[in-house]
C-alpha cells in the first residue's frame, strides 16, 4: 500500500444491513467510493476503507452513520445516501438524527412522510411554531407536499375544521375564457399538482368523502376574495404568481384558529412584465413581523433526481454571468 494510503475498518455482522448498505449491484458503495475517492472491501463481516488519511476517516464516519440509519428505518434510499455524504463533508452528520426522529404523517399507502433535508426540517419546525409561514425555494424541495402533509395531520388531530388549498391561475392568462366548462373546470388543470398530492397522502376515497363534505376545498385564488377563513389550514401554492394586491387579499382572509402556508419559487415568476410578484414584496414587507416565518429552501433541499441540483446550479451560474 502506498505511504499516503490508510485503512479503516468497520465491523458489520448483520447481513441485511450489509445488503442495504451496498445496494443493488453495489450501486451505493460505488457512489461512496466515487464521492469520497476511497476503496471499500468487504471481508468476513468487516468493511475495509482505503484512502488518504482524510478520505479514509470520512469514509469510516459515513459508513457508521449509514449503518445507524439502516438500523432505525431498515432501508436506505439514494437520496438519503447522497444527502448523508453531503452532511459528512460539511461536518454535520450528527444532524441526521434530527431527520430520522421526525414523522409528519402516514400516507394512505402506509408510507411515512418525513423531512429529508435539514432545510425541510427547518420548514416543518417553522410551520409548527408560526401561524403564517412562507416556504420559498426551487421545484422539488417539497414545499407544497410537506405543507399539505402538515395540514392533513392538523386536520386529523382536530386542530382545524377544514383544509383550503389555492393557487393563482395566472398561466391561463387571456385564454381562460376559451376553455370549455365553468370557472372551476377551467382552472382545474392548474390545480392538478395539488389534487395529485392529496390523492397520494389521503387516498382517493378519503379525499372524495372530505371533498363532498366541504372539509377540503381546492379553489383558484380568486375564490378567496371577500371570505373570512376561520379554523382552517390554508395553503397558497405558486405564490410567486400573485400580485401585491392578491397577496394582501389572501393574507387578510385569515380568521381565528387558522394557519396559512404560502409556497413559491421566486425564480419562476410568470406575471406579465411590469407586475411585481406579491411573494417578493411580502418577503420584504413582512420579514420582521412576529408570528410570520420565512423559510428559504435551496438546491440542497431538492429530493428529486440528483441531476436536478446540477441543472439548477448551471442555470444560476449562467444567469449570474449574463447579469454581470
Amino acid at each position: 500500500m502506498a505511504k499516503d494510503k490508510q485503512e479503516r475498518q468497520v465491523a458489520i455482522e448483520d447481513n441485511q444491513i450489509i445488503s442495504e448498505l451496498f445496494g443493488k449491484l453495489d450501486e451505493n458503495i460505488k457512489i461512496i467510493e466515487k464521492e469520497l475517492n476511497i476503496e471499500i472491501i468487504l471481508r468476513e463481516g468487516k468493511l475495509t476503507i482505503i484512502g488518504d488519511r482524510l478520505s479514509a476517516e470520512l469514509g469510516e464516519r459515513l459508513i457508521q452513520k449509514l449503518i445507524e440509519i439502516i438500523s432505525i428505518q431498515k432501508k436506505l434510499t439514494k437520496q438519503e445516501l447522497r444527502y448523508t455524504i453531503q452532511l459528512i463533508l460539511e461536518g454535520k452528520e450528527e444532524r441526521v438524527k434530527d431527520l430520522l426522529s421526525e414523522t409528519v404523517c402516514i400516507t394512505a399507502a402506509g408510507k411515512a412522510i418525513k423531512p429529508k433535508t435539514l432545510g425541510q426540517k427547518r420548514y416543518i419546525d417553522g410551520i409548527k411554531e408560526n401561524d403564517i409561514v412562507f416556504g420559498i425555494g426551487p421545484a422539488g424541495t417539497g414545499k407544497t407536499y410537506l405543507a399539505m402533509a402538515m395540514a392533513i395531520n392538523s386536520f386529523k388531530n382536530k386542530e382545524v375544521n377544514r383544509i383550503i388549498l389555492t393557487r393563482p391561475a395566472v398561466e391561463a392568462g387571456e385564454n381562460l375564457g376559451f376553455l370549455p366548462g365553468d370557472l372551476q373546470e377551467k382552472v382545474d388543470p392548474y390545480l392538478r399538482p395539488i389534487y395529485d398530492a392529496l390523492f397520494d397522502i389521503l387516498g382517493f376515497e378519503t379525499y372524495l368523502k372530505l371533498m363532498e363534505k366541504g372539509l377540503i376545498e381546492v379553489a383558484p385564488l380568486a375564490y378567496m376574495r371577500g371570505r373570512t377563513l376561520d379554523s382552517a389550514y390554508v395553503i397558497l401554492d405558486e405564490a410567486q404568481n400573485t400580485t401585491n394586491e392578491q397577496m394582501k387579499m389572501f393574507l387578510t382572509r385569515l380568521g381565528y384558529g387558522s394557519k396559512a402556508i404560502i409556497t413559491g419559487d421566486i425564480t419562476q415568476i410568470d406575471l406579465p412584465k411590469g407586475k411585481t410578484s406579491g411573494l417578493v414584496s411580502a418577503s420584504k414587507i413582512l420579514s420582521h413581523v412576529d408570528g410570520i416565518d420565512f423559510v428559504y429552501l435551496t438546491k440542497y433541499d431538492i429530493v428529486r433526481h440528483p441531476l436536478v441540483q446540477k441543472i439548477i446550479q448551471a442555470y444560476d451560474d449562467y444567469e449570474e454571468r449574463v447579469d454581470r
